[in-house]
């Protein structure tokens, strides 16, 4: 059977904190509808929307809706002033369905998975320069972050799967680039142009060059950092911007890499920072890097989930990051972000392989036999076909001992 399709965050308001499935026979109104998961015809979602009236309920019957999901957060008491914001904008037309990838994702793995190799090439010639105090021909990197955001145009799923497949003694190399992939995704999700997409991918890409200055038991102490030691590691954002100002790279991105620590209650690093100082690169820089740094294995840690990370950046909303920007980005990468595992309701593991337009029900890879605690022929489901299994949770490699590398190596990448 599958389960309540509730998914919970934290205590925090969150675009996905309380999410339940419902027929259409269920929806009344003062309810918030946070996406139609399934409907007779070509009607899609443009945005999120309160249902004010009866009318509204027999619009959408009219219209094929026959399952949905809900935000049980955002319900609300009808007579509210809040809710006299009728659903305008609710139902697309056809023609502005979101658009659909250039290329499979096995195609895409292929060339996505040569870029993300040579990015981690890249990353490590930067770092020589910065420890050497040598000039480094920026046309490079910038070439290279371009390149990221046209395989986000052919397909994103293929970076994003390649953001989960980490090596622990890499976390320095694979970090600035996962961040520069998932600004990327996040520029493009919020609509930003192409230039400003690259310019955000080019910042995150270059944002922890500072690092390499950190002596190595600081970087990768274990444990928790004294307040000399933290004082120290803090030194890696004025070496990094120091480091860019004698090259050509333009003042607003150096900008925005001088704010990835700076928080909106000023207790941020390096400058203090707070509020509106800080721009809007600067604070999506933030996000981002917070996230891939909670959900990355270290030497020294296993990376916690998604789901996990979502709270924790929820819980620094709206005193430390911005919290609009931090919903959006959590809606960018869905409930269960591509490349994540989850447990299915057969006790069965499976990679997440694309979202389809339903946060809960993607296109999942079946690879692992939690019951039996051995691996399976791959197979691929569409959870929003197949009614007969749901996803029961999101986990981590680590739960089950299990090496998703070696795993995504053998059957997912193509390259």
């Amino acid at each position: 059977m599958p389960n309540s399709n509730i998914i919970a965050f934290g205590k925090q308001c969150c675009a996905f904190e309380m999410i339940k499935k419902i027929t259409i026979d269920q929806l009344i109104p003062g309810m918030f509808v946070h996406q139609i998961l399934e409907q007779k015809g070509t009607l899609s979602v443009k945005s999120q929307g309160r249902v004010t009236s009866n009318d509204l309920v027999n619009t959408l019957k009219k219209q094929g809706v026959k399952t949905l999901a809900i935000d049980t957060e955002k319900a609300f008491k009808i007579g509210d002033s809040a809710s006299s914001s009728i659903v305008k904008d609710y139902l697309a037309s056809p023609n502005e369905a979101a658009k659909p990838h250039l290329v499979t994702l096995e195609k895409e793995l292929t060339r996505a998975s040569k870029l993300h190799e040579q990015g981690k090439a890249i990353q490590k010639l930067l770092l020589e320069n910065v420890q050497k105090e040598t000039p480094f021909d920026a046309s490079i990197p910038k070439a290279f972050s371009n390149k990221l955001v046209e395989s986000v145009d052919r397909n994103p799923d293929a970076l994003l799967c390649l953001t989960k497949i980490r090596e622990k003694d890499d976390y320095l190399l694979e970090h600035s680039l996962n961040v520069a992939i998932l600004l990327a995704n996040f520029g493009k999700f919020l609509g930003m142009s192409d230039e400003e997409v690259q310019d955000l991918s080019y910042a995150g890409f270059l944002h922890d060059l500072g690092k390499i200055k950190i002596p190595d038991e600081i970087l990768h102490k274990p444990g928790r950092l004294t307040d000399s030691e933290m004082d120290i590691m803090k030194g890696h954002v004025k070496y990094g911007v120091d480091y860019l100002k004698e090259t050509d790279i333009a003042p607003p991105l150096i900008q925005a890499i001088s704010e990835h620590h700076e928080r909106l209650d000023g207790l941020g690093y390096p400058a203090g920072t707070k509020g509106n100082d800080i721009s809007q690169a600067g604070r999506m820089l933030a996000i981002a890097d917070m996230y891939d740094a909670l959900t990355a294995d270290r030497v020294y840690k296993v990376g916690m989930s998604s789901q996990k990370a979502f709270s924790i950046l929820m819980s620094d909303a709206p005193d430390r990051l911005d919290k609009l920007l931090v919903q959006q980005f959590i809606k960018c990468l869905g409930v269960y972000p591509v490349g994540s595992l989850v447990l299915l309701s057969n006790e069965r593991l499976a990679m997440v392989l694309e979202q389809k337009g339903s946060p809960l029900t993607p296109i999942v890879k079946v690879f692992y036999s939690v019951r039996n605690s051995h691996y399976l022929t791959p197979k691929d489901i569409d959870l929003s076909v197949d009614k007969t299994v749901s996803i029961t949770k999101a986990v981590i490699a680590s739960d089950y001992k299990i090496d998703v590398n070696a795993f995504f190596e053998r059957s997912v990448s193509v390259g």
